[in-house]
């Protein structure tokens, strides 16, 4: 692997906020979309940035941290709304365990979502956007699949 600083970027909380402003305003983000699920503890909507990804006709998301708080906050609700500009429909999410299906997933994340893959050198778990490092990384991310 790459060095990296096995971190995600300090901007990241603020240009979340952005991602979350934008989309609210219906103006338009590209893949990204904000996925909307009930915290754990208080219930409250807690709304993070997401780039959906299609692998054989269904749709994804991945967390490069599965115990980060939006990860765990689907683990306990299974449930959420994906909001697209103005637009939110109501989604169930569960997460993969099959390790082929979470790899089939990662293998067409660089692909599918090329500007999230720095986020996955910066964290150390691959060295570049190359679908067999994605592939062997299944075991260690959280893969949800959306219905």
């Amino acid at each position: 692997m790459t060095q990296s600083t096995g971190r995600l970027p300090s901007w990241l909380p603020f240009a979340n906020r952005v991602v979350r402003l934008m989309s609210r305003l219906g103006l338009p983000l590209g893949t990204v979309r904000v996925l909307i699920v009930p915290g754990r503890r208080s219930g409250e909507p807690r709304p993070t940035p997401v780039s959906p990804l299609t692998v054989h006709g269904r749709r994804y998301v991945v967390s490069a941290l599965p115990q980060s708080d939006w990860a765990r906050n689907i683990r306990a609700a299974g449930r959420g709304e994906l909001a697209a500009g103005r637009r939110r429909t109501p989604v169930t999410l569960t997460e993969v365990t099959d390790l082929a299906e979470a790899r089939a997933v990662l293998r067409a994340f660089p692909r599918e979502v090329p500007g999230g893959v720095t986020f996955y050198v910066r964290l150390g778990l691959v060295d570049k956007a190359d679908p067999g490092q994605f592939e062997a990384i299944a075991d260690r991310v959280a893969v949800f699949r959306i219905d």
